[in-house]
Protein backbone atom coordinates (compact mmCIF):
# COMPACT_ATOMS: atom_id res chain seq x y z
CA UNK A 1 0.00 0.00 0.00
CA UNK A 2 1.26 3.50 -0.71
CA UNK A 3 1.32 6.00 2.12
CA UNK A 4 2.79 8.94 0.25
CA UNK A 5 2.18 11.07 -2.81
CA UNK A 6 3.93 13.81 -4.74
CA UNK A 7 2.53 17.31 -4.89
CA UNK A 8 3.72 20.91 -5.15
CA UNK A 9 5.10 22.59 -2.08
CA UNK A 10 3.29 25.92 -2.40
CA UNK A 11 1.19 27.94 -4.84
CA UNK A 12 2.79 29.13 -8.08
CA UNK A 13 1.24 32.25 -9.59
CA UNK A 14 1.39 34.45 -12.67
CA UNK A 15 3.70 32.59 -15.04
CA UNK A 16 3.30 34.35 -18.36
CA UNK A 17 3.37 32.92 -21.87
CA UNK A 18 2.60 35.00 -24.97
CA UNK A 19 1.50 33.44 -28.22
CA UNK A 20 0.38 35.48 -31.28
CA UNK A 21 -0.86 38.32 -29.13
CA UNK A 22 -2.75 36.11 -26.68
CA UNK A 23 -1.56 36.06 -23.09
CA UNK A 24 -1.62 32.83 -21.12
CA UNK A 25 -1.16 33.18 -17.36
CA UNK A 26 -0.53 30.03 -15.35
CA UNK A 27 -1.36 29.22 -11.73
CA UNK A 28 -0.90 26.04 -9.70
CA UNK A 29 -2.25 25.34 -6.22
CA UNK A 30 -1.86 22.43 -3.83
CA UNK A 31 -5.44 21.39 -2.95
CA UNK A 32 -6.69 18.71 -0.57
CA UNK A 33 -10.45 18.88 -1.04
CA UNK A 34 -13.32 20.40 -3.05
CA UNK A 35 -13.51 23.43 -0.75
CA UNK A 36 -9.88 24.47 -1.40
CA UNK A 37 -10.38 23.77 -5.09
CA UNK A 38 -13.42 26.04 -5.37
CA UNK A 39 -11.72 28.79 -3.36
CA UNK A 40 -8.71 28.81 -5.70
CA UNK A 41 -10.89 28.89 -8.82
CA UNK A 42 -13.02 31.73 -7.42
CA UNK A 43 -9.93 33.71 -6.46
CA UNK A 44 -8.58 33.57 -10.03
CA UNK A 45 -11.98 34.46 -11.53
CA UNK A 46 -12.11 37.50 -9.25
CA UNK A 47 -8.55 38.53 -10.10
CA UNK A 48 -9.06 38.08 -13.86
CA UNK A 49 -12.71 38.94 -14.56
CA UNK A 50 -11.93 40.18 -18.11
CA UNK A 51 -10.02 37.08 -19.21
CA UNK A 52 -11.47 35.25 -22.23
CA UNK A 53 -11.05 31.79 -20.68
CA UNK A 54 -10.21 30.22 -17.32
CA UNK A 55 -9.17 26.68 -18.28
CA UNK A 56 -8.08 24.25 -15.63
CA UNK A 57 -7.39 20.67 -14.61
CA UNK A 58 -6.87 19.01 -11.27
CA UNK A 59 -6.00 15.66 -9.77
CA UNK A 60 -6.86 14.69 -6.21
CA UNK A 61 -6.54 11.47 -4.27
CA UNK A 62 -3.62 9.16 -3.64
CA UNK A 63 -3.63 7.81 -7.20
CA UNK A 64 -5.21 10.89 -8.74
CA UNK A 65 -8.53 9.05 -8.97
CA UNK A 66 -10.52 12.27 -8.57
CA UNK A 67 -9.78 14.49 -11.57
CA UNK A 68 -11.33 16.90 -14.04
CA UNK A 69 -10.27 18.85 -17.10
CA UNK A 70 -12.23 21.95 -18.11
CA UNK A 71 -11.89 23.76 -21.46
CA UNK A 72 -14.03 26.75 -20.38
CA UNK A 73 -15.29 27.50 -23.87
CA UNK A 74 -12.13 26.62 -25.81
CA UNK A 75 -12.58 23.87 -28.45
CA UNK A 76 -13.15 20.50 -26.76
CA UNK A 77 -9.93 18.84 -25.60
CA UNK A 78 -7.73 21.80 -26.56
CA UNK A 79 -7.11 23.25 -23.08
CA UNK A 80 -8.15 21.19 -20.03
CA UNK A 81 -6.68 17.92 -21.31
CA UNK A 82 -3.21 19.28 -22.19
CA UNK A 83 -3.11 20.87 -18.71
CA UNK A 84 -4.20 17.59 -17.12
CA UNK A 85 -1.55 15.68 -19.05
CA UNK A 86 1.13 17.87 -17.46
CA UNK A 87 -0.10 16.80 -14.01
CA UNK A 88 0.33 13.20 -15.17
CA UNK A 89 3.74 13.91 -16.71
CA UNK A 90 4.98 15.38 -13.42
CA UNK A 91 3.37 12.48 -11.48
CA UNK A 92 1.72 14.82 -8.99
CA UNK A 93 -1.67 14.79 -7.31
CA UNK A 94 -3.71 17.12 -5.05
CA UNK A 95 -2.84 19.91 -7.47
CA UNK A 96 -4.99 22.34 -9.45
CA UNK A 97 -3.53 24.09 -12.49
CA UNK A 98 -5.39 27.05 -14.01
CA UNK A 99 -4.40 28.79 -17.22
CA UNK A 100 -6.08 32.15 -17.79
CA UNK A 101 -6.19 33.33 -21.40
CA UNK A 102 -6.56 36.86 -22.70
CA UNK A 103 -7.40 36.62 -26.39
CA UNK A 104 -5.09 38.69 -28.58
CA UNK A 105 -7.00 38.74 -31.85
CA UNK A 106 -5.27 35.92 -33.74
CA UNK A 107 -6.80 32.45 -33.65
CA UNK A 108 -4.33 29.72 -32.76
CA UNK A 109 -6.29 26.75 -34.09
CA UNK A 110 -6.83 23.59 -32.08
CA UNK A 111 -3.26 22.28 -32.43
CA UNK A 112 -1.88 25.71 -31.50
CA UNK A 113 -4.11 25.83 -28.42
CA UNK A 114 -3.10 22.32 -27.33
CA UNK A 115 0.56 23.24 -27.65
CA UNK A 116 0.23 26.57 -25.83
CA UNK A 117 -1.93 25.30 -22.93
CA UNK A 118 0.46 22.38 -22.49
CA UNK A 119 3.46 24.73 -22.52
CA UNK A 120 1.83 27.15 -20.06
CA UNK A 121 1.01 24.33 -17.61
CA UNK A 122 4.54 22.94 -17.98
CA UNK A 123 6.37 26.22 -17.26
CA UNK A 124 4.02 26.88 -14.34
CA UNK A 125 4.74 23.52 -12.72
CA UNK A 126 8.45 23.78 -13.39
CA UNK A 127 8.58 26.99 -11.35
CA UNK A 128 7.50 25.10 -8.26
CA UNK A 129 9.19 22.46 -6.21
CA UNK A 130 7.68 19.02 -6.09
CA UNK A 131 7.67 17.38 -2.68
CA UNK A 132 6.61 14.04 -1.27
CA UNK A 133 3.97 14.16 1.42
CA UNK A 134 3.02 11.30 3.65
CA UNK A 135 -0.62 10.49 4.25
CA UNK A 136 -1.80 11.11 7.77
CA UNK A 137 -4.64 9.89 9.90
CA UNK A 138 -6.20 11.16 13.13
CA UNK A 139 -6.78 9.10 16.22
CA UNK A 140 -8.90 9.91 19.24
CA UNK A 141 -7.78 8.23 22.47
CA UNK A 142 -9.65 8.09 25.77
CA UNK A 143 -7.75 7.16 28.91
CA UNK A 144 -7.55 7.76 32.64
CA UNK A 145 -5.74 10.86 33.94
CA UNK A 146 -2.94 8.84 35.58
CA UNK A 147 -2.09 7.20 32.23
CA UNK A 148 -1.16 10.37 30.43
CA UNK A 149 2.61 9.89 30.68
CA UNK A 150 2.37 6.44 29.14
CA UNK A 151 0.15 7.76 26.34
CA UNK A 152 2.38 10.76 25.59
CA UNK A 153 5.49 8.55 25.54
CA UNK A 154 3.80 6.24 23.08
CA UNK A 155 2.70 9.12 20.85
CA UNK A 156 6.17 10.62 20.69
CA UNK A 157 7.60 7.21 19.80
CA UNK A 158 5.36 7.23 16.71
CA UNK A 159 6.02 10.91 15.90
CA UNK A 160 2.37 11.74 16.45
CA UNK A 161 1.31 15.39 16.77
CA UNK A 162 -1.17 16.19 19.55
CA UNK A 163 -3.97 18.32 18.10
CA UNK A 164 -6.24 18.54 21.10
CA UNK A 165 -6.00 17.42 24.71
CA UNK A 166 -8.85 17.47 27.18
CA UNK A 167 -7.47 16.67 30.62
CA UNK A 168 -10.10 15.46 33.08
CA UNK A 169 -10.35 12.35 35.17
CA UNK A 170 -11.11 10.68 31.88
CA UNK A 171 -8.92 12.32 29.27
CA UNK A 172 -9.65 12.67 25.58
CA UNK A 173 -6.81 13.34 23.20
CA UNK A 174 -6.72 13.77 19.43
CA UNK A 175 -3.48 13.29 17.55
CA UNK A 176 -2.39 13.04 13.94
CA UNK A 177 0.16 10.53 12.79
CA UNK A 178 1.45 8.96 9.62
CA UNK A 179 -0.99 6.48 8.14
CA UNK A 180 1.87 3.99 7.77
CA UNK A 181 2.02 3.79 11.61
CA UNK A 182 -1.68 3.12 12.12
CA UNK A 183 -1.43 -0.62 12.68
CA UNK A 184 1.60 -0.40 14.95
CA UNK A 185 0.08 2.17 17.26
CA UNK A 186 -3.29 0.35 17.28
CA UNK A 187 -1.52 -2.77 18.48
CA UNK A 188 0.14 -0.92 21.37
CA UNK A 189 -3.04 0.90 22.41
CA UNK A 190 -5.07 -2.32 22.32
CA UNK A 191 -2.73 -3.84 24.89
CA UNK A 192 -3.42 -1.09 27.43
CA UNK A 193 -6.11 -1.28 30.08
CA UNK A 194 -8.76 1.47 30.42
CA UNK A 195 -7.82 2.89 27.02
CA UNK A 196 -10.18 3.18 24.09
CA UNK A 197 -9.39 4.71 20.73
CA UNK A 198 -10.76 5.26 17.27
CA UNK A 199 -9.40 6.57 13.99
CA UNK A 200 -11.16 9.30 12.02
CA UNK A 201 -10.30 8.60 8.43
Amino acid sequence: MTFEYKTIEKPIENTLLKEKGSKFIGFAYPVNNEKELKAALEKIREEHPKATHHCYAFRMGLNGENYRANDDGEPSGSAGLPIYNQLLAHEITNVLVIVVRYYGGTKLGVSGLVKTYKESARITLEEGSIITRELETEVEIQFKFNQQNTIFTLLSKFDAKVLNFDAHENCILTASLKLAQKENISEKLSEMQYVSFEFND
